[in-house]
């Protein structure tokens, strides 16, 4: 067996099973959910009319480059949206479709780590999505750990990175916005970030899965290949973007999203994947064609969610350390003493679930940045999240 298997710590939800054991909930309360971050607003009906419409296409194998009009229809979002030069994109090269961006963040480490050069790091936010961990273990490299805290924005202080790490530093994931805490990586970091990446020749993978839920609509999120174009980079080198369909278009079902940026490392990477057999089936890049084409469904899911933070925040305001986040669905809120002794009650007695700040993060640099806060999901139906921020408020009043 491969041995760097057992480098691997058990998934967040894992340890929250275990953390509630025993506990016996009230029978007349019913559970809610605000642990798992699966969007639960509907699924738009043309994209579910899409998949059916197109089945016949189960008769031939998909293309692991996917569709060009798929790909066309990425290139349109990503310069209209993040406002790109015209035709800097060139769909031929500068995107690919994937089967969800966790698989690609994971499979994305495997193909740019190089083994060997000496001592590799991937450098990621803590807290973070563990797939960057898993993916730079079973790479061959060392995770290193940026915390995220009150003091610096909730975003890496990436100006303490020392010179040392920056030079092992093969792979650096950004997630921004940035789950948990929704906080989001200004443009002139991004920038700064670049010049760093060229300076010691490493990668930026930047996970953007939450950028089309903010709350702004005046400044919406900048991107990694926005940075890169408005600082004459519009090659897009060392840069690389990661966007799915399950939190902008609650498709999570669908499987679908996309990496897109310097096209010679998704050359290289599409060489990965085409050995890897990930191709997406050819109903789903037609419903993903769609979607990308449509704001309309986009902009209803984004007023849901502002109206659900606006109910949820008023119910827990004075009562639990928590604020409007910039940026993504999560509430990322201090607790009153331990994150998991919190959420254990907050399950005994209420039985509600969310998930401890501290199973999000590691250790480093002799704090663990999760510790005393939770992260909720605000993906619920409105009714169950201001039921369940009322049950919080009640815990917080009895402690």
């Amino acid at each position: 067996m491969n041995s760097d298997l057992q480098k691997l710590q058990p998934y967040p939800f894992e340890k929250l099973r275990k953390l509630k054991e025993g506990c016996q909930p009230p029978p007349g309360l019913s559970h809610i959910a605000l642990s798992i971050g699966e969007p639960r607003h509907p699924t738009p009906a043309f994209i579910t009319e899409a998949v059916l419409s197109h089945l016949h296409g189960l008769s031939t194998y998909p293309l692991t480059k996917g569709t060009p009009g798929l790909r066309e229809a990425i290139c349109n979002w990503l310069t209209k949206r993040f406002q790109l030069p015209a035709h800097s994109l060139d769909p031929e090269q500068h995107a690919l479709p994937v089967n969800g961006t966790r698989e690609a963040l994971f499979a994305f480490a495997q193909t740019v780590i190089d083994r060997n050069r000496p001592a590799p790091l991937v450098l990621m936010p803590n807290p973070f999505y563990q797939i960057y961990e898993g993916a730079a273990l079973l790479a061959g490299a060392q995770p290193e750990f940026l915390n995220c805290t009150e003091e610096t924005g909730l975003i890496p202080d990436f100006e303490q990175v020392n010179e040392q790490t920056w030079k092992h530093c093969q792979l650096l994931y950004l997630c921004s916005p940035h789950n948990p805490t929704g906080a989001v990586i200004a443009e002139q970091t991004l920038a700064r970030l670049i010049d760093l990446a060229h300076k010691h020749d490493f990668i930026i993978a930047s996970d953007e899965c939450y950028s089309e839920i903010y709350f702004d609509q005046d400044h919406p999120p900048p991107s990694l290949l926005q940075a890169a174009a408005n600082a004459g980079n519009d090659r897009y080198s060392r840069c690389v973007v990661f966007h799915s369909l399950s939190k902008r278009s609650n498709a999570p079902g669908l499987r679908s999203g996309f990496v897109a940026g310097d096209k010679d490392i998704l050359k290289q990477f599409l060489r990965y994947r085409t050995y890897h057999g990930c191709a997406m089936p050819p109903h789903h890049q037609a419903a993903s064609m769609l979607a990308w084409q449509d704001e309309n469904h986009v902009q209803e899911s984004r007023n849901a969610y502002q109206e659900k933070f606006a109910a949820v925040l008023e119910i827990l305001n004075g009562h639990l350390s928590v604020e409007m986040p910039e940026a993504g669905f999560y509430l990322w809120a201090k607790t009153p003493g331990s994150d998991t002794g919190f959420t254990r009650e907050l399950y005994q007695q209420q039985n509600v679930t969310v998930l401890p700040g501290s199973y999000l993060s590691r250790t480093a640099q002799e704090i663990n940045p999760g510790s005393n806060y939770i992260r909720m999901a605000l993906v619920a139906p409105m009714d169950e999240c201001i039921d369940a921020a009322s049950r919080i408020r009640q815990l917080t009043e009895s402690i």
